[in-house]
C-alpha cells in the first residue's frame, strides 16, 4: 500500500480506536465508531488485506520483566557501500537488546534503541556484540531517565 492512501473518517475512527483498544470485540469497535458488526468487521479486514494495519500486540512493561535500563545508541559506520550496510543490518537483526534500529541521515548512520537489564548487560552488549560488528567505527550512547511520552499510537487527526 502506498502511503497516499485515502481514508474516510469511519476509518480514521476505527484505526485510533484499534490503537487504542486492540482487544476489543468486533461488537465493541462497531459501538465506538457507529457501524454496524458486519461494516466494521468487513472495513477491518479491508484495513488488515490492505496493510494498513500490520499486526497486533501486547505491549509489556519493561522494567516488570527485567528490563530496567533503556538506551539510544548512535552509531557510525567505517563504510557506507551495500556489502558494510547489509552486514551491519545483518547483525542487527539477529541482536534480541535491541528493538528498533533506523537509519539515520547527519553525522551518524543509525540509532538504535536497545532495552536491558542493567548497566553490567549493556557493558557486555556493546563491548561483545556492537564493537565486534564488522565495519563499526564509532558508537554514542544515551540513557533514557525518564520517558515522558511513549504512546505508539500513529497521529491520525493530521490525516482528516
Amino acid at each position: 500500500m502506498s502511503g497516499d492512501a485515502q481514508f474516510d473518517r469511519t476509518d480514521l475512527r476505527l484505526l485510533a480506536e484499534i490503537q487504542q483498544h486492540g482487544r476489543a470485540t468486533n461488537a465493541e469497535l462497531a459501538a465506538r465508531v457507529n457501524l454496524s458488526p458486519s461494516a466494521c468487521l468487513r472495513r477491518v479486514q479491508r484495513l488488515e488485506s490492505e496493510g494498513v494495519i500490520a499486526g497486533y500486540g501486547a505491549r509489556l512493561e519493561p522494567r516488570r520483566i527485567g528490563l530496567g535500563l533503556q538506551a539510544f545508541v548512535r552509531v557510525q559506520l567505517e563504510k557506507h557501500d551495500q556489502h558494510a550496510i547489509g552486514v551491519f543490518a545483518d547483525s542487527v537483526v539477529d541482536w534480541d537488546e535491541v528493538v528498533a534500529c533506523h537509519a539515520l541521515t547527519g553525522d551518524m548512520d543509525y540509532l538504535l534503541h536497545i532495552y536491558v537489564r542493567d548497566l553490567e548487560h549493556f557493558s557486555s552488549f556493546l563491548l561483545d556484540k556492537l564493537l565486534n560488528a564488522a565495519g563499526v567505527a564509532d558508537v554514542n550512547s544515551s540513557f533514557v531517565l525518564r520517558t515522558v511520552k511513549d504512546f505508539r499510537a500513529l497521529p491520525l487527526s493530521q490525516l482528516e
